[in-house]
């Protein structure tokens, strides 16, 4: 097995962080790849407002899951629970004693691999790993890059490969931090900045315009979620225009309805506790229903968002006795967006736009069905919703 070993203080990640590991792990068809931020890099000091060694680690998870790789990018925390320096060294050590019959791949920037050989115990990296260099500006960088493969291959027998990088634009994690956008940065790694008013950015969560709100939500679910989530909200706001609704409260709807979609069951409970939100049998024991009811906690609580809103996250997995439009636009937007795929759901689409109470009832007869056919639990909400639209229909 192949393994690159991916190092830096990631102080926050970036997309150029991003796009060097995709160019790493087709060129030297890597089977696994590991981003292993710093506790304490030997060659520079941290900032002090920087984020602590806790949150680099999260955001550098957030930044591997955006990757799409699942198998093979992930985040270490190797060097984060070790004492003193961050020696490149001690940590390729630690993985060839994990892996010892893998070959090591370590990641560098042109930077760093132009002054490896001065790098504490260089001899032992380059017994230890290949090293694989990028180089974003070949035709400025590329001679001392390739004196330095040479020097190196002949003084260290090192194995070195140049990866040229000519899309990515240089980025600095530093030069990020005092840009205080989002601007460079995966949105879901900009979202946790936000949460965590890292680096200064002081932006009341209540308070977030469309395109922020996008990024929280998205650093609190899985890479996997969010093409669910963008498809809910462009679907939600499409059925606004139909139905003349206001369009903005169902993208925000849309946009928070899965937000706590990944916590555990205890999770969901604690937040159930803070906010003193009511539960019955049937939610406290079953995960897919908890999560309306803590994201409309959020919602309310940490999001600053109208009730009406609120109401929609609510009420969006189960559907309620006279439900308010945004309540039925949000409902069937969910249960239809462009990336669902069941037998039933063009039929659902078509419902939609021609008669919004018929999709409702077709949304909430498919869910009686699928729960008597598992043999799962109905939430009474769900039943009162089908015999209250049956009334109008």
């Amino acid at each position: 097995m192949k393994i690159g070993i991916f190092g830096g203080t990631f102080d926050p990640p970036h997309l150029g962080h991003m796009e060097a590991a995709r160019t790493a792990v087709a060129a030297l068809e890597l089977d696994r790849l590991l981003f292993v931020p710093a506790r304490t890099p030997p060659h520079k000091n941290l900032p002090e407002d920087g984020a602590s060694p806790a949150q680099r680690l999260e955001m550098t998870e957030l930044m591997a899951d955006g990757l799409g790789m699942p198998d093979v990018a992930r985040a270490s925390g190797l060097e984060l629970e070790r004492e003193g320096k961050s020696y490149t060294a001690d940590t390729l050590r630690q993985l060839h004693e994990l892996f010892p019959q893998d070959e090591l791949w370590l990641l560098v920037g042109s930077d760093m691999f132009l002054s490896l050989h001065r790098w504490s115990r260089p001899e032992e990296i380059m017994a230890l790993a290949g090293v694989a260099a990028f180089d974003r500006d070949a035709r400025a960088h590329g001679a001392p890059m390739e004196a330095q493969a040479g020097f190196l291959r002949k003084t260290s027998r090192a194995q070195v490969r140049l990866l040229p990088l000519p899309q990515v634009r240089e980025l600095s994690s530093n030069q990020l931090r005092e840009r205080g956008t989002g601007e460079g940065l995966w949105p879901p790694v900009w979202g946790y900045i936000l949460r965590f008013g890292l680096y200064g950015i002081r932006k009341p969560l209540d308070g977030l315009d469309l395109p922020d709100l996008r990024a929280v939500s998205y650093s609190m679910i899985r890479a996997k979620r969010i093409p669910h989530v963008q498809g809910t909200e462009e679907e939600a706001a499409r059925l606004a225009r139909r139905w003349g609704a206001p369009e903005e409260p169902a993208r925000r709807a849309a946009i928070l309805h899965d937000c706590t979609k990944y916590l555990t069951l205890e999770e969901h409970l604690e937040l159930c506790r803070r906010y003193q939100v009511p539960l019955d049998g049937i939610e406290r024991e079953t995960v897919q229903l908890l999560h309306a009811k803590t994201g409309a906690a959020l919602a309310a609580q940490v999001f600053g968002q109208p009730e009406e809103v609120v109401q929609a996250i609510r009420f969006h997995t189960t559907g309620r006795a006279d439900m308010t439009l945004l309540e039925k636009i949000l409902y069937v937007a969910d249960y239809m967006e462009p990336n669902r795929n069941f037998p039933g759901v063009e039929r659902l689409r078509t419902l939609a736009y021609e008669n919004l109470d018929a999709a409702v009832a077709l949304g909430a007869a498919m869910s009686i069905e699928q729960a008597q056919g598992r043999g799962g639990r109905l939430h009474p909400d769900t039943q009162a919703a089908l015999d209250s639209l049956k009334e109008h229909l």
